[in-house]
């Protein structure tokens, strides 16, 4: 699971007490991203993980509240109701129950409102990634207590999408997620968001439920 912890990690509360304010270049860059998913129906990205000198291609699908994420032989399903977190290593599926609520920020259907509360950010600059030129914003946090110590995000001026993400970890590691192929409005039925056994053959059940 820790590949899938790093993910999360984007969207889980960071640490550390902030120097940074809210900055009007920031947040213009933030808001207008937030505003372009927000407008979405749907959207897939696969995108590169990059750390602990590993790079790992993942896929994240998200429908309203359902979203199915694949990434280094694992897959975590859930519908709104019901999480299912598939590792076929051991061809095992462990199923719970799924509280968003309870979730707050390790949320992936929530990831482009997560600057809103608890932290502070500032507008680093305009840079050139892939060719394409993008808004760099850093997020600090306002609590204490936790992994992720900053979290760099890259926006593309053009169509205002999420380009990548770095986090930087309280030891210095710094973890990169680079966007590689965005597609909004992607049709998929809400059966994708659910886990189906009888396509993975002799799969363990365990129900946490």
């Amino acid at each position: 699971m820790k590949k899938l912890a790093l993910l999360w990690a984007l969207v889980v509360g960071l640490s550390l007490p902030s120097i940074a304010q809210k900055d009007k270049k920031a947040s213009d860059v933030l808001d207008a991203m937030s505003a372009k998913y927000k407008a979405l129906n749907s959207y897939k990205a696969s995108f590169t993980y990059t750390g602990d000198g590993s790079n790992y291609k993942g896929e994240l699908t998200v429908k309203k509240v359902a979203f199915r994420l694949k990434l280094a032989g694992q897959e975590v399903f859930t519908d709104g109701k019901t999480m299912s977190t598939y590792i076929k290593e051991t061809n095992e599926v462990n199923v719970q129950d799924y509280d968003a609520g309870a979730a707050g920020d390790f949320n992936p259907t929530k990831i482009y409102s997560i600057y809103k509360q608890g932290y502070n950010y500032k507008y680093i600059g305009e840079q050139k990634q892939g060719g394409q030129a993008v808004d760099v914003v850093e997020l600090i946090p306002e609590k204490k207590g936790t992994q992720i110590v900053k979290v760099q995000i890259s926006v593309n001026k053009a169509d205002k999408q999420i380009k990548g993400w770095k986090l930087t970890d309280k030891t210095g590691k710094v973890t990169s997620y680079t966007i590689d192929k965005f597609t909004p409005n992607v049709a998929v039925p809400d059966s994708y968001f659910v886990f189906d056994k009888s396509k993975y053959p002799g799969v363990e059940v365990v129900d946490l439920r």
